[in-house]
């Protein structure tokens, strides 16, 4: 990589950034989760790579204010969201540090639409979907178990590969299990397990035979990892060759929809908001006034009364 002469005020210092002590230090900055610095990682090296390509060896404003034009050419805006704040972290760092001004203050990243970007199920695809697992076989079992607990307690796929049998536990009357969400260094919340979903992830256990309170939830069954902790990934691929078999075969169809379909449908029983979030585990009401505000849309009843009025 090309190295970016970095002027200090008295005299210019070249600098690698992505290598040796200056990265080093900028992580320690950062006091992060390893996955977020893996995102900042991935980001400022498409950063630099855009500066090197570009012969810039010391940045400007401009610069950045370029770069984040390429970028929404290439990705999604989620994606050049967290890629400018990396490169606003970074430059802010820079400056703290006395190494470089801070180029990035002020830059806007890309505007976030906050419709859904994947639909739900309703109650009747659900059935059909969950109806086509063949729970003859060991995978089926699983399959089945996963795909009734995401969409009965809106567990995300982390919170699904992160579970443990142990996990598996008493509150009150009631089987809950206890999850890692998004974000969380410990099993802090539950989810309450209803009584089919319970029996479905015990018939499972018990035909896996494996009462390792340690071991994960689910395991994977593939030659290579067997007996392991499923992966995110593996989690997601499963639930979309499911939802595919049924015939619900979407781009906008995902892992994610489960737990999309959870949250909306507990809203059109009748659930309160309150109630919804805490189901949920929304940090914030707002995130699920949106799934609210999405109904309400939908409800609308103007295009009909236009088009009686005319018709």
């Amino acid at each position: 990589m090309q190295d970016i002469s970095i002027n200090t005020g008295a005299a210019v210092q070249v600098y690698t950034p992505l290598t040796d002590s200056l990265y080093i230090r900028f992580v320690s900055y950062l006091d992060a989760k390893p996955k977020t610095i893996e995102t900042y990682t991935k980001a400022l090296r498409q950063l630099f790579a855009y500066f090197t390509e570009g012969g810039i060896q010391q940045p400007t404003r401009d610069n950045l204010i370029a770069y984040r034009e390429s970028l929404k050419q290439q990705h999604k805006p989620t994606t050049v969201q967290n890629y400018i704040t990396a490169a606003r972290l970074f430059f802010q760092w820079t400056a703290q540090e006395g190494i470089y001004p801070n180029i990035g203050e002020h830059i806007k990243g890309a505007k976030l639409d906050r419709q859904h970007k994947k639909d739900y199920l309703t109650g009747g695809q659900v059935k059909a979907v969950i109806k086509a697992v063949d729970r003859s076989t060991l995978q089926g079992k699983r399959d089945y178990a996963i795909l009734v607990l995401m969409v009965t307690g809106g567990l995300r796929t982390i919170e699904v590969s992160r579970a443990n049998i142990g996990d598996l536990r008493a509150a009150g009357e009631y089987t809950v299990l206890y999850v890692q969400g998004k974000g969380k260094d410990e099993k802090a919340e539950y989810v309450k397990i209803s009584e089919p979903v319970e029996k479905a992830i015990r018939t499972y256990l018990k035909a896996r035979k494996e009462a390792d309170q340690a071991a994960p939830l689910f395991a994977s069954l593939s030659n290579n990892n067997k007996g392991q902790r499923m992966t995110t990934r593996a989690i997601s691929g499963l639930v979309k060759t499911h939802l595919t078999e049924a015939g619900y075969n979407s781009d906008r169809l995902t892992a994610h929809s489960l737990r999309h379909t959870a949250v909306t449908l507990s809203l059109l029983a009748g659930k309160n908001l309150e109630e919804v979030q805490q189901f949920a585990r929304h940090a914030n009401i707002a995130t699920t006034m949106i799934y609210n505000h999405a109904l309400d849309k939908a409800k609308n009843s103007c295009s009909e009364a236009v088009a009686s009025a005319i018709f």
